[in-house]
């Protein structure tokens, strides 16, 4: 029997658009969640309402509050209960560890009673170029939003490319997208320093590449409908596509 291979879109939106939910994804096998990509407050509480038990797997493309902000609060909901507890595993590019430390895990005191490290919620695993997840091996790349080098996005080779906030990454496609796979692209209706715009897009991809996009992290409804009007197929919170199923890279670790 073959298996259903899916990406459901929890939320959306650009930092802003509230509406939209924190823009975040699960790839789905046989409607079981795999790995959520990225983590802000709203991304988790709609996890929790489409799947009624936190993910098994998480992996952080970069460290903006609409990204990771939701991890104090799964860290409340792992630790207070025994059968979760230490078992999300977080998958992290070995580059932003020492700044996710920062940003969410060195307060003092996690809990006002001391005696807990923030981690012991969890399972950190630091990845380089990539990581086995459950047997499918996923790869991991740098894209260009901020500052270089401090995030990045993520392929199931076969399968998806989820590109992470980015400006466009034409050559890092071409690796990464060689093999049909879907893409959800960053953009919204006008580019900046970090995010992609509708013009980027007709300039830097072909009409074959740009016809597997699927868009997300814009600033509006209205935004997304200007995205449809432009001819691409554009998320919204809750949609739930197929995917093809992945093939294992022959980079694979």
């Amino acid at each position: 029997m073959s298996v259903r291979w899916t990406l459901r879109f929890l939320g959306t939106g650009s930092a802003q658009a509230v509406e939209l939910g924190n823009s975040a994804g699960v790839i789905e096998c046989d409607s079981r969640p795999l790995l959520l990509i990225d983590c802000g407050q709203h991304a988790i509480e709609r996890y929790f309402a489409v799947y009624g038990a936190p993910p098994p797997a998480l992996f952080l493309t970069h460290l903006h509050l609409d990204h990771v902000g939701g991890l104090e609060w799964l860290f409340q909901r792992l630790w207070f209960n025994a059968a979760w507890r230490g078992r999300t595993r977080v998958y992290v590019p070995a580059a932003i560890v020492p700044l996710l430390q920062a940003r969410v895990a060195d307060f003092p005191n996690v809990l006002a009673e001391g005696g807990v490290n923030f981690w012991d919620a969890f399972q950190l695993i630091p990845t380089s170029r990539g990581f086995w997840c459950e047997g499918w091996w996923f790869e991991v790349f740098a894209n260009r939003h901020h500052r270089p080098g401090t995030s990045f996005g993520l392929a199931l080779p076969g399968a998806l490319v989820w590109t992470g906030d980015t400006r466009p990454i034409p050559e890092v496609l071409a690796v990464h997208a060689a093999r049909g796979e879907r893409i959800a692209h960053d953009c919204g209706v006008i580019g900046n320093p970090s995010h992609t715009g509708l013009d980027d897009l007709a300039r830097e991809y072909s009409p074959e590449l740009r016809a597997r996009l699927v868009l997300y992290h814009y600033g509006s409804a209205a935004d997304g409908k200007a995205l449809a009007q432009a001819g691409y197929r554009v998320a919204k919170p809750g949609d739930v596509i197929g995917l093809t199923a992945p093939q294992l890279s022959a980079d694979a670790g």
